[in-house]
């Protein structure tokens, strides 16, 4: 796992090396073993390593044997000591035992076509020097981040955003159209990011620049409309055989190697396998909040898990500075990222470092198996039940049992979840369009709201769902469900999801494997049914089936609750006055974007207990803070 850089002049300038040192140095925390440049003219190439494969023998930037073509990765391959054999056998000579040589040679035999033949989390850039061409590639789930921005002639390019501004040349403007999607989603759809001028490369693609034209393809989509038509059982075997086999491949490392456990069925499952796999017991690690009750934390179920399958666990319980703490993650994010289960991802994270290199977790198995709550709602109400049933004064028990709970996030997850069911009500034949009823978090009537009037009209008939209805386009005639799991693999787990955990551990220098997303495993998940994924108000049923032999009746029986934060209970209490500050500050006020009335109003509201807006207010907070980092000033580097 590592960080890459590099910068194409196609004028034919001089890249210059310190600026590529500079580049590199902000990376650091992505690869704190090793740090590599090359310099050929017009390109120039940065690395930094974490080792964890060949440890002695895979500094980078590497080549091939005449010094023609030249890379930069940063992941890992699966399948590369299968891919080795081949090349061998095709008369290529290995000097090193590393996956990222056979990259190289793959390149040489199939060009851009390579990519096809890995099995992997990758994001790199090949320098072709006969061709002077530049290739870069990302993985098919979108596991690893790759950014670039074209600037004149130029072309800057790296594994995260901060790298990038390194250049002088590089502009720091703000994106308005990435600001509503943010306020919606709680993170920037690709290819977007908040920086006008700087774009991700999006998952299952590639780049090719070449006599100076660029040239973006897509080389893998995942099919929904083939079905498997096998029993049940037959199908639990085959799950269970592709995920055990995406593990045993996952556990090949140079470097100590445990596991995240939360719990839940899909880190459990892992972790079953994984136990299945190794010879010793598995390291797994879990961490908790201190509050005020702890209802809403999973250590509990972690501990199940960890003593069932006899496991060397460590646990911890957390009481963050979030005022000091929030900066920080903002600045490795890069851009601002609203999603606050990354609290605790950087949290476990730093806790497993102490102990291993590399962690394998269970991203994942929500989007392909259907674990998600919304799911069910979704398909209750398309069938007509539940809401329709309701009468008023059930929904206001409802909120009397809200306001009833003691914990804030408590009432704020309950006060959320009505309000979301009840926007289902409408938009009732456009199910794309209900769906994103059920995943938004500013509607779009706060947000005009909310907006100052230059914002509004700035912004014209932008719409934040933009990522959502461009995946749905593809998704016609599909089952309903299967069109909400299309969306949510292209959009929700590679813009969110993978970028919490990719830049919360590569902030601790901690590699993180995920067997779910193999793209077998995926693959074999979209060609399963999408009733035996949510049925009956079920969720992950098949896959609930299928572990039944490996976990406790509890952990598959459990609620699903994920990775929360209690953020209400950090707002009402240690983070209020400085949210107060931040977000009433003349600073803030002067930058024109949003209506000071009704921020007040929020303010206000939501100190009094009247509305439950914590994750509204979050959003606020970790962006005026990424403006305050990003636009008003150089960034440093820093540590955490």
């Amino acid at each position: 796992m590592c960080g890459i850089v590099g910068k194409l002049n196609f004028d034919g300038r001089p890249v210059a090396e310190e600026l590529l040192k500079r580049m590199c140095a902000v990376s650091t925390h992505r690869g704190p073993d090793d740090e590599g440049i090359y310099l050929q003219g017009a390109i120039g190439l940065g690395h930094r390593r974490l080792s964890i494969i060949d440890l002695g023998c895979g500094h980078q930037p590497m080549s091939n044997e005449d010094g023609t073509i030249w890379i930069v990765f940063n992941g890992e391959i699966y399948n590369f000591l299968e891919l080795r054999q081949e090349l061998e056998a095709r008369g290529h000579t290995l000097r090193t035992s590393s996956d990222t040589e056979v990259i190289v040679h793959l390149y040489e035999d199939y060009e851009t076509a390579c990519v096809k033949k890995l099995n992997g989390m990758f994001a790199f850039a090949i320098w072709d020097e006969p061709r002077k061409r530049l290739f870069l590639a990302r993985d098919r789930l979108g596991k690893k981040p790759l950014h670039y921005a074209q600037v004149g002639q130029s072309l800057i390019f790296a594994s995260e955003i901060q790298p990038i501004l390194e250049d002088p040349t590089v502009p720091r403007r703000l994106n308005l159209k990435a600001l509503d999607q943010y306020l919606t989603l709680l993170y920037v759809p690709s290819p977007y990011t908040m920086f006008q001028d700087i774009m991700k490369l999006p998952p299952a693609h590639f780049m090719v620049y070449e006599k100076g034209q660029a040239r973006m393809t897509r080389y893998w989509r995942l099919n929904f409309r083939h079905k498997l038509t096998l029993s049940q059982e037959a199908l639990h075997e085959r799950i269970l055989a592709l995920l055990e086999d995406a593990t045993r491949l996952r556990l090949i490392s140079d470097v100590p190697l445990g596991a995240f456990l939360s719990g839940g069925i899909d880190s459990s499952l892992i972790v079953a396998l994984m136990s299945r796999l190794m010879n010793r017991p598995v390291k797994t690690f879990s961490v908790g909040f201190e509050t005020e009750g702890d209802w809403f934390h999973e250590l509990p179920y972690a501990r199940l898990v960890a003593q069932h399958l006899g496991t060397d666990h460590t646990e911890i319980i957390i009481r963050p500075q979030m005022a000091e703490v929030l900066p920080k993650l903002v600045w490795h994010y890069g851009e601002p990222f609203g999603d606050s289960s990354s609290v605790p991802t950087f949290y476990i994270s730093k806790v497993a470092r102490s102990d291993v290199t590399v962690a394998l977790s269970g991203d994942g198995g929500d989007e392909l198996f259907g674990g998600y709550s919304w799911y069910t709602h979704y398909q209750a109400l398309t069938a007509g039940q539940v809401l329709r049933t309701l009468t008023n004064q059930t929904l206001l028990d409802f909120k009397a049992l809200a306001k009833s709970l003691s914990s804030n996030t408590a009432k704020a997850v309950l006060v959320r979840l009505l309000n979301r069911v009840l926007d289902l009500l409408k938009d009732e034949h456009d199910p794309v369009r209900r769906y994103t009823r059920l995943v938004q978090y500013f509607s779009h009537e706060q947000k005009r709201h909310l907006y100052s009037n230059a914002l509004n009209q700035a912004l014209g008939d932008t719409d934040g769902f933009e990522a959502f209805y461009k995946a749905a386009t593809l998704t016609d005639g599909l089952h309903r469900l299967d069109r909400l799991f299309y969306i949510d693999i292209n959009v929700y787990l590679p813009d969110d999801i993978l970028v919490k955990v990719d830049i919360a551990s590569m902030a601790n220098s901690l590699e993180v494997r995920s067997p779910f997303l193999d793209y077998r495993v995926v693959e074999l998940a979209a060609s399963i049914p999408a009733n035996l994924k949510v049925n009956n108000g079920t969720t992950k049923y098949i896959l609930k089936r299928a572990a039944r032999d490996l976990l406790p009746e509890a952990i598959l029986t459990r609620p699903k609750w994920g990775f929360h934060s209690p953020i209400d209970d950090w707002l009402h209490k240690d983070l209020y006055q400085h949210t107060y500050e931040v977000l009433l500050d003349q600073h803030t006020q002067e930058r024109g974007l949003f209506n000071v009335e009704y921020v007040k109003q929020m303010l206000k509201e939501y100190r009094a207990g009247k509305v439950y807006l914590g994750q509204h207010l979050w959003l606020f907070l970790n962006f005026e803070l990424w403006c305050r980092t990003f636009l008003d000033g150089p960034s440093a580097p820093v540590t955490l």
